[in-house]
């Protein structure tokens, strides 16, 4: 694998951990601020927000410039929104650095998987996407509990600072090690409607549809994981760090078994992920007072969920093939549309269904994502065509 894949991946680690740490820090940041709790935590919203609407936007305004200027342009942007960010003493300016953050996280992204399919060959990229997404896993793992730990200690603003410090080192190499052109763009430049028009093909919507679904089911539970642990699940207090931590170590193990198996089985990978995926989360929901299962779970539903989802986005890549600067865009919104619906949606199911509300929200999602997996792979059967997501 390039040695630029890891840089690009401790950039996905840095900015995975600035996406996630935050909702630690809120605390600290009203207090600072006295501001509200629920003001203050419309920090999170907006980056998530920002990365939706910055994802197709930032690789639109990127198109026709080589990746290493879009890539090092990007990262410099994040880190200046975080030195403003660690700097500032109004709110506002903070919510506007967060914004700014999360269009730059977006762009970066997308710039980032359009990359990788530029690098590899077809019948690499799932592995060579699994490094990168490796990013975000261990920024759970690692990022966001050394984080918290940071911020506990010296302030929310020093969690700013590190996030900056690492930005930093992987935008130094990224400028030295990112191609200064794109091989694709060198051999046919492919106009922007024309890009866009792919939206239109189905295979590409159905997974599309199902990373939402996907992700969504994933966000909507772990958003709230600590909410389930503490209560009915009955975790102790100090024992609820290694909660998201033993869930991001799941993470970790199944964005890398995807990507050592996406590439060539990845129809199977979804066929049993799907399923397994549902019932996990609905034992999770019926045996939350056990608590062995409950953590054996928490390992093998993280495991599942980025295991399926990774595999997602690179089947996006794939059936977008003929959007090259903006098929990584179309994942990105798809990963975080599912990141931004499922916490709402696991909030609703909470006051409606109690504390594990979330876990069946879960369900829910999950089962619509089978579903439409099925559907649609019987649509395609029937037409002749095979499976349903194109190769």
């Amino acid at each position: 694998m390039p040695a630029l894949l890891y840089l690009l991946a401790v950039a996905v680690f840095a900015q995975g951990t600035s996406e996630f740490v935050l909702a630690g820090l809120l605390l600290g940041i009203s207090a600072d601020f006295d501001v509200s709790s629920a003001r203050a935590g419309l920090l999170t919203s907006a980056f998530a927000i920002g990365m939706v609407i910055g994802a197709p936007l930032m690789a639109a305004l990127g198109r026709g410039l080589p990746p290493r200027r879009t890539l090092a342009g990007f990262l410099a942007l994040f880190v200046l929104a975080h030195v403003v960010g660690a700097l500032t003493r109004d709110f506002d300016i903070l919510f506007a650095t967060r914004v700014l953050a999360a269009l730059a996280n977006a762009g970066f992204l997308a710039v980032t998987l359009s990359t990788v399919a530029d690098l590899v060959p077809a019948e690499r990229r799932a592995r060579a996407l699994s490094v990168i997404l490796g990013g975000t896993t261990l920024a759970l793992v690692a990022g966001v509990p050394v984080g918290s730990l940071i911020g506990s200690l010296l302030g929310w603003r020093a969690s700013l600072w590190a996030i900056a410090a690492v930005s930093l080192i992987a935008l130094c190499g990224v400028a030295v090690a990112a191609p200064k052109g794109s091989s694709s763009a060198e051999r046919k430049p492919v106009p922007l409607g024309r890009e866009l028009r792919v939206l239109a093909r189905r295979p590409l919507q159905v997974n599309l549809a199902l990373g939402v679904l996907v992700n969504g089911a994933t966000f909507c539970v772990f958003t709230y994981l600590l909410v389930i642990a503490s209560g009915p699940a009955g975790v102790a207090e100090n024992v609820l760090p290694a909660v998201p931590a033993v869930f991001g170590a799941g993470a970790f193990v199944g964005v890398t078994a995807a990507g050592r198996l996406g590439d060539g089985s990845w129809y199977r990978l979804i066929v049993w992920t799907g399923p397994l995926l549902v019932l996990g989360w609905a034992l999770m929901a019926l045996t939350l007072d056990m608590a062995p299962l409950f953590w054996a779970l928490l390992f093998v539903q993280g495991a599942l969920s980025f295991a399926l989802g990774s595999t997602l986005i690179s089947r996006i890549m794939v059936t977008a093939h003929e959007a090259p600067t903006m098929g990584g865009s179309f994942a990105t919104v798809a990963l975080n549309l599912g990141a931004v619906l499922g916490p709402i949606v696991g909030g609703f199911s909470i006051e409606a269904l109690g504390e594990r509300g979330p876990l069946f929200a879960g369900v829910l999602s999950a089962t619509a994502a089978v579903l439409l997996w099925w559907c649609a792979a019987a649509s395609r059967r029937g037409a002749g065509a095979g499976s349903t997501v194109s190769r």
